[in-house]
Parts: structure tokens; sequence; C-alpha cells
């Protein structure tokens, strides 16, 4: 398997089509929609990748400003949003903890699979970032504003998994000292063939993933997604920043 990070700079279409097979049931849309309204909202997304979320969210709510720091992925999600035809959108190479994007002028800040890469590139030094990103998220909403982070909780798995040490850490930082809300649900891959999604799992996923896959004997592959939301303040007085 191609490391995951030099993916989303080399590979980006070949990601795209990988993640274009995920959530089935729709199960997400309907998370954030219990989270939060979306209608006549402006929001603002952090790593953005190829679009996956900013395609679901755009004909939905009144504009979507997103980005991700590797220039190749944005221009697939630039691609993908020309093609839907649909939405106030904007796309741009930006890193999570500095978006060009003024204070206070999202009513969704929402980061979807991107913060916890920092645990696997710097499991020695990951808050750092992470804490960045965070605080850039309260800086853009604007009071009574709504953060929201998405997550694995396990490819392949039926029921969330017990996450590396660094990724527990990380997740128990959101409740414990930013006292986010959580919860999960199922974002299950389904196929069109047990070749084609065999072909996208090694790809990106690796081998073992790829031959468990090819074991189960289905086009389905189980997965387990987390989402952690907080509401900003909404008193005049709030300076935007986070507070633990």
């Amino acid at each position: 398997m191609t490391e995951q990070r030099a993916i989303y700079w080399s590979q980006p279409e070949q990601y795209d089509e990988l993640v274009r097979h995920e959530d089935r049931e729709g199960n997400l849309l309907e998370a954030i929609r219990a989270i939060t309204s979306l209608e006549g909202a402006d929001v603002v997304e952090f790593g953005a990748g190829t679009g996956r979320l900013t395609m679901l969210l755009a004909p939905r709510v009144r504009s979507i400003r997103a980005f991700d720091i590797a220039a190749p992925m944005v221009e697939v999600a630039r691609r993908n949003l020309a093609r839907l035809g649909t939405g106030d959108w904007e796309v741009g190479v930006a890193d999570n903890a500095h978006l060009p994007v003024p204070s206070c002028s999202a009513d969704i800040a929402i980061a979807g699979w991107t913060y916890g890469h920092q645990t696997v590139w710097h499991p020695t030094s990951w808050r750092t970032p992470i804490e960045g990103a965070i605080q850039e998220m309260f800086r853009v909403l604007c009071p009574g504003g709504t953060a929201i982070v998405i997550e694995t909780l396990g490819t392949g798995y039926p029921s969330p998994f017990v996450p590396p040490a660094p990724l527990a850490s990380y997740y128990a930082m959101l409740v414990d000292e930013y006292q986010f809300e959580q919860r999960w649900i199922r974002t299950d891959y389904e196929f069109p063939s047990m070749e084609e999604g065999s072909r996208l799992i090694r790809f990106f996923f690796g081998d073992e993933q790829a031959e468990r896959f090819a074991a189960g004997g289905s086009s389905i592959l189980a997965e387990c997604t987390g989402i952690w939301w907080r509401r900003r303040p909404p008193s005049p007085k709030s300076t935007g920043g986070l507070t633990r």
C-alpha cells in the first residue's frame, strides 16, 4: 500500500474513487442534521480532501468554503463541485490551523477525517497541530455556531474499535478537555463488485484489509465513524477562543 499521506498528493483521483462508495445508507447527512440545521447556514470546512463532505453539504447550505493542505486534492474537489452544478461554494489550499476566513463568519465549522492524521504523522507532537485546528474552528464560528469533527472508529469493524494510543488520546481530549459531545454511526462502503472493492481497498487500506474483505464474500465493507460536536457559546461577549 502506498503510504496514505503520499496518496493525497500523488493519487487523489483514485482516493476519490474509493470514498465515493462510502456511507451506503446515507447516515452521515442525517447525523449532521440531527446536530444542527443546514438550511441557510454558512459553512467552513477543514481538510476537505476531494470534496466528499463538501458535495454532501453544498446543495443544502447557503454557502460553503472548503480547504485542504494538499493542492492535488483541492483540484479534484473543484472539479467535483463544478460537475455538481449547484451551491455557493469555494475551495482553496490552506493548513487546518490557518484558514483565510474572517473570524465569526461561519454557522458551522466541520472537519472530516483530517485531524486524526496528526497522531500518525506526528505521534509525539500531535497535540499542537490538532489544538491549533480546534482553536481555528472556534475562531471562524459565529456565536452560537457549531463545530463538528468526524473521524474513523474502524474500517472493517461492525462496531467501534479500540483505537491505538495516540488516536485514543486525541478522542479523549475532544471530550474531556474541550467538552465535545459524541456519537457514532455506520458509514459502510458498498462496491459494484468484489473485484472493484478489493482493488480500491488494497490501494488505500492495504493487503490485509483487502484479503479480509475478499474472504467475507460481500461487496459491503463495514465502517464505523465517530462524530464529535460542540456549540460556541452565544454570548456576544465571547472572544471566539475555545476554553477547556
